[in-house]
């Protein structure tokens, strides 16, 4: 049976952050759509009609990523104020905020289980709340969890992007095939591909089974910031600095559709959980929300799939990729969608906007190595689940981590003075972090040099050398 598919469609554009929106995730109930902005801002906008967006206010500094878990009940977002927070989308806006790097933090994700955080950061380094990897030459913009929670792939400012096992620790495979830095980075829903975008303009799918490239796309003119499979697995999604979406037909090897919507570069793309939608953010402020419409598969049986690959034991195979059903394509070339006119011409999507913040409450904990604290995923909604999930959060941690850590401090227990002093010593280090991270990049142009020297050395030697 075949069945005509579908042009995208712009549902909703919310207009609230008042900076580049850099990050969008859906809760998994569909209910809600959570945003960053480099205004330092987390928004969490409701999909039913006059229903208020909540105004999250905690980082100090622009917000890089954010994520939903998988029940929906919590919010990861990650900030340039070198923090990761953890915030309960409603209008208490409760949160807690832990210090795991030593600059940027790039990058979260949540396990499929809920149990874990990944996070990647200017610090060259990527940590699972219990350890680190350290292998990258430069900042780590992107990581994620394989489906199945067993891999970590990550892409980097070293032009590389690097898979690890989670328990060995060990980097598995390193590809190089980027000619930039690597933006962003996700698995295939089967677990067996892998997707990855850079600023050389290109998107990359990799097999890492056989790390090997399947397919390449140059269908961008500037550099592309974010990407996102869709749940059937069969297409993706990404956004450029060209102002572009783009939609690869990953079947068929080919680009599906180009769309127009942002005003300037776009950011940050994501497909919801089922697939039936996805959202998109620009350097324009806005968060625009799309209805899919080009595939009409039934997905009852491929999410089924997917979800038995993530606790299954058996390393992922190609049949885990379910066939798609025909399709008709209205045309063999990719289509050019342009909806910036319909958005001028449109009243903004301006709901009413609750601020909530500082936060209700915030535990402080500062990561040292490999000494990470756990948490547990928040799984009640009800008026006592703030309590509860404080008293779970802290049993858990004296419970699993034998390492001796500082015990949370309230903001609000602090003097000035010694607060005053505690930011201090903060910049201090700071400071010492930026000298140290200068001196190594000196380093290694100095040894560079001096390889080149000897190199040259070596070449003159032998001209100059008397033949027998």
């Amino acid at each position: 049976m075949t069945n005509v598919l579908e042009d995208p469609s712009l549902e909703r554009h919310f207009k609230g952050h008042r900076d580049t929106v850099t990050s969008v995730d859906f809760n998994p109930n569909m209910k809600q759509l959570a945003s960053g902005s480099m205004d330092s801002c987390l928004m969490v906008w409701n999909f039913k009609p006059q229903k208020r967006a909540y105004r999250f206010v905690g980082h100090k500094d622009a917000i890089m990523d954010v994520k939903f878990s998988p029940s929906g009940h919590l919010v990861a977002s990650a900030s340039r104020d070198k923090t990761v927070r953890l915030w309960i989308p409603s209008v208490k806006g409760e949160s807690t905020v832990f210090k795991a790097h030593t600059a940027t933090v790039r990058s979260i994700d949540f396990s499929s289980d809920g149990q874990t955080l990944l996070t990647a950061s200017d610090d060259k380094t990527i940590k699972k709340f219990l350890f680190s990897l350290n292998q990258h030459m430069n900042w780590v913009r992107c990581a994620r969890f394989s489906p199945d929670g067993r891999l970590i792939i990550s892409g980097s400012d070293d032009k590389t992007v690097k898979l690890f096992d989670k328990h060995s620790k060990e980097c598995i495979h390193t590809f190089y095939e980027h000619g930039g830095f690597v933006n962003n980075v996700e698995f295939h829903p089967s677990g067996t591909c892998i997707a990855s975008a850079g600023t050389d303009s290109t998107v990359k799918v990799w097999d890492i089974r056989m790390n090997k490239l399947l397919q390449h796309y140059t269908g961008h003119t500037a550099a592309v910031n974010s990407l996102s499979f869709h749940a059937s697995g069969n297409y993706l999604i990404s956004a450029s600095d060209d102002s572009t979406l783009k939609v690869f037909d990953l079947l068929e090897g080919r680009l599906f559709y180009t769309l127009h919507g942002h005003q300037g570069p776009s950011t940050t793309v994501s497909f919801s959980r089922s697939g039936d939608y996805f959202a998109s953010g620009g350097s324009d402020e806005q968060v625009l929300v799309w209805k899919t419409n080009f595939d009409q598969l039934d997905f009852n049986e491929v999410l089924q799939s997917h979800k038995q690959r993530s606790t299954s034991a058996p390393p992922p195979t190609i049949k885990d990729i379910p066939p798609r059903t025909q399709t008709q394509h209205k045309s063999a070339a990719p289509s050019q969608l342009d909806f910036r006119s319909e958005l001028k011409n449109t009243v903004e999507e301006v709901p009413d906007v609750t601020d909530v913040g500082p936060a209700m409450f915030s535990s402080g904990q500062h990561f040292n190595g490999v000494s990470h604290d756990t948490y547990k995923e928040y799984e009640n909604t009800t008026s006592s689940s703030s309590r509860e999930y404080r008293e779970a959060s802290s049993s858990s941690r004296s419970r699993d981590n034998p390492v001796s850590t500082t015990q949370p401090l309230e903001p609000q227990s602090l003097s000035p003075q010694l607060a005053n002093t505690l930011e201090q010593i903060v910049g201090q280090l700071d400071v010492l972090t930026q000298t140290v991270s200068l001196l190594e990049q000196r380093l290694t142009m100095t040894e560079n040099k001096l390889r080149e020297c000897l190199d040259n050395q070596q070449k003159i030697t032998l001209q100059i050398r008397p033949t027998d």
